[in-house]
């Protein structure tokens, strides 16, 4: 190895396991519900974070040892894609994921990106096939360049909506080339600061007008892959346009959109927007929307998208739950590591170990919501609390029956409404017995 220099390919050892270099829950080939652990997760490595971050925040300048870094220009774009294949065999990860500029630097015009791009994409092709890896998803970064100060299919000129498109363009021809499985949408400038200034509707018609003519291309040249959108309330705009799953839901709907696309849920973009993950992946899956997930956590002290490697064994858990209740899992989608080792673990070394923390903490969630599954406990949670809709006047409401006439009559019979207690507190504690004892 020459980035990762002497650390060995990460197996599985079990959890009484003390080598760090080993995992303790994630074993590939253990089957769960009838589908390997290495089937249902879908594992995949973020190029942004993993290759391109240097550890630099508001506040300081990046703190990441990174071999590849001693390159510049095409020669480090070149190294990174060394050091990404790599790490995806240490880890024994199937897939990974980039944005455009990530795996090349720009150039002057949009010719001189285009030839960069296309021989790094070479030179990625080159490597996944003689490794077997593959693309879980590509997308173009749209935020980071100036000309997108005021967002790209959103934006308030028509010239950099035209340079956009184009950039979409040939990133959709990049997946297609790389038999990539989904490709991201992620509106990072797609908001606004102000109404002061926003023609709002305009702005919206011109991102539906941007998606559609994404779709009508990738079905031009036969880029199958699944289309998926990533909600986010904020960061960098102060409103976004696919705030939270919901709203993401009604903007693909008013613009028949929804046969189309399906959604990405990041964990730190749900608590953002002031929810929790598993409510996030709930309302996309019981929408049938729900396509792939980024898997990372937020500090809950702080306001921003602080994109830590999951750990929480509570939040994989339920998280896992919804995704193995979804038709067919986690499908065409995956599990990708959208997120970055702190600051202050700054060698190369910490990123394999953050990943295994991340891997294990999914399989052990894989694990536990398995047997939740198993043993209905939230099934019959759920049976008992609404149970009075299973017949006398709850099964009419439900079977369309009921009209206000009736359900007043019903009512008039001034029977004694009974509620039956909710039973959270013992919920949350039979949830700890099985993280404690599956």
């Amino acid at each position: 190895m020459t980035y990762f220099p002497n650390v060995p390919q990460v197996k599985f050892e079990g959890r009484q396991s003390t080598n760090p270099l080993a995992f303790k829950f994630y074993n590939p080939d253990e089957v769960v519900l009838g589908k390997t652990m290495r089937e249902h997760l879908r594992f995949a490595v973020a190029y942004w974070h993993a290759f391109t971050g240097s550890g630099a925040d508001p506040f300081g300048s990046g703190t990441a040892i990174r071999g590849w870094d001693r390159y510049s220009g095409m020669d480090l774009a070149k190294a990174r894609v060394e050091a990404c294949f790599e790490l995806l065999q240490i880890l024994d990860v199937d897939y990974f994921c980039f944005h455009d500029r990530d795996i090349a630097p720009e150039g002057d015009t949009l010719q001189e990106t285009n030839r960069n791009l296309d021989e790094i994409v070479a030179l990625i092709k080159e490597n996944m096939k003689s490794s077997g890896k593959k693309l879980l998803w590509n997308t173009a970064n749209m935020f980071s360049h100036p000309r997108f100060t005021h967002g790209a299919a959103t934006t308030s000129n028509a010239d950099v909506f035209a340079y956009a498109a184009a950039q979409v363009k040939k990133a959709l021809e990049h997946g297609k080339e790389l038999g990539g499985e989904n490709y991201v949408f992620w509106g990072g400038r797609e908001g606004y600061e102000t109404l002061l200034n926003t023609d709002m509707k305009l702005e919206l018609d011109n991102l539906a007008r941007f998606l559609h003519m994404a779709v009508d291309y990738a079905k031009e040249i036969g880029f199958d892959a699944q289309f998926l959108i990533e909600p986010k309330p904020k960061e960098p705009s102060k409103h976004q346009y696919d705030f939270d799953a919901a709203t993401t839901l009604s903007f693909l709907r008013q613009y028949d959109l929804l046969p189309h696309f399906k959604l990405n849920i990041e964990a730190n973009h749900a608590t953002l927007a002031g929810h929790t993950f598993e409510h996030e992946l709930h309302v996309s899956r019981i929408n049938g929307a729900l396509g792939s997930i980024d898997a990372n956590q937020g500090d809950m002290l702080l306001g921003w998208d602080t994109d830590e490697f999951p750990t929480d064994l509570y939040s994989t858990t339920l998280a896992m739950h919804e995704i193995l209740l979804n038709e067919g899992g986690i499908g065409r989608g995956g599990v990708n590591f959208d997120a970055k080792v702190r600051r202050g673990s700054f060698e190369p070394i910490d990123l394999v170990y953050a990943h295994i923390a991340g891997m294990d903490a999914f399989a052990r969630g894989l694990q536990v919501a398995a047997k939740l599954i198993e043993d209905r406990v939230f099934a019959k949670v759920l049976d008992e609390r609404y149970a009075s809709f299973k017949s006398g006047i709850g099964a009419d409401i439900v079977a369309g029956k009921a009209n206000f006439r009736t359900l007043e009559a019903y009512a008039l019979q001034n029977k004694e409404i009974q509620n039956a207690s909710g039973r959270l507190e013992l919920i949350k504690s039979t949830i700890n017995q099985y993280l404690i004892n599956v």
